[in-house]
């Protein structure tokens, strides 16, 4: 072997020690991060309180459907270049995904309360948000468990006056920080309101509603193969999604489905009491208007500890 050619493979082993020898952050820099909020009413098979809750005769049942479904997209970005990745367990009492099933790696949000409400743990080092299992919102005519925030409080959440799914509502949160929503998974009312709202991000259907208990549902595998296909398909694209970022400052309106939480809620400074069942706060940001939403579902004299 001549100098010359020494050199040069002493110069490539180099290289290659080097790139062992760094941390794994430094390796995995060029890997995208993305962030996952989970519901329950969007899953394949869900169509009523039998599925969503503790006390369901088939709530064990589907929360590993849920799970099932939010791996089958955490499988999906990462074959398409996701790295870290963060998970929100979002419906009902936080507590619903089975943390054993999910790769050693990925960090889950449980319970609550959150500021960010079902968009806890998100910052601007993300580089995209995925919904799983999202349902439509109190004001759309269709959808299974259709609601917003709270199906038995709230009639409407409106932000700068347009109507919100729970979907959009996260989506600003998301924007504030920069971060595109790349996906979204449910029924078919559910999926055809957020992408509607935000326009241009993937879908993925996996029941159609006939009802507000009922709907004609994809199989638990058949589901997760939609999922696997519409996230690895949303992921290709990612880097031309562009974030759904409201106006500042931005008008919150709540309508109450009774008058006493309207009356009560308009004694405190800021907040104006719009009409009988209507409250308005104009928040500084997406940020101020999440801890207000989170106090309004979340308050009340009782808490403890």
């Amino acid at each position: 072997m001549t100098r010359a050619a020494r050199a040069r493979s002493l110069a490539v082993l180099a290289i290659a020690w080097a790139t062992l020898a760094a941390p794994p952050s430094a390796r995995a820099q060029d890997r995208l991060k993305i962030y996952i909020s989970a519901d329950m009413e969007g899953v394949t098979g869900v169509v009523t309180g039998d599925q969503l809750g503790p006390s369901g005769f088939e709530y064990g049942r589907f929360r590993q459907f849920m799970t099932r479904e939010v791996l089958a997209a955490i499988e999906a970005a990462r074959a398409a270049g996701a790295g870290e990745i963060v998970v929100s367990d979002s419906h009902g009492n936080g507590e619903n995904l089975l943390i054993e099933d999910f790769p050693p790696d990925v960090r889950i949000v449980r319970s609550w309360p959150r500021p960010l409400m079902m968009m806890q743990g998100i910052d601007s080092t993300f580089d995209g948000a995925i919904f799983i299992g999202y349902h439509a919102s109190t004001t759309n005519p269709r959808g299974v468990r259709a609601h917003t925030m709270s199906s038995a409080n709230l009639a409407a959440v409106r932000l700068n006056g347009i109507e919100m799914p729970e979907g959009g509502i996260n989506a600003a949160i998301a924007g504030h920080f920069g971060v595109p929503i790349v996906l979204v998974s449910g029924d078919d009312a559910a999926v055809e309101e957020v992408s509607g709202l935000l326009g241009g991000i993937g879908e993925a259907v996996v029941k159609w509603n006939s009802g507000f208990h009922s709907a004609t549902t994809l199989t638990p595998e058949a589901g997760e193969a939609v999922i696997r296909e519409a996230v690895g398909d949303a992921m290709r694209s990612i880097a031309g999604a562009e974030p759904y970022v409201l106006e500042t400052p931005i008008t919150v309106e709540i309508t109450f489905k009774n008058y006493l939480p309207a009356e009560v809620l308009s004694y405190l400074r800021d907040v104006e009491r719009a009409d009988a069942h209507t409250i308005r706060y104009v928040a500084e940001d997406m940020l101020d208007a999440s801890r207000f939403l989170e106090f309004i579902g979340t308050y009340e004299p009782g808490l403890s500890p």
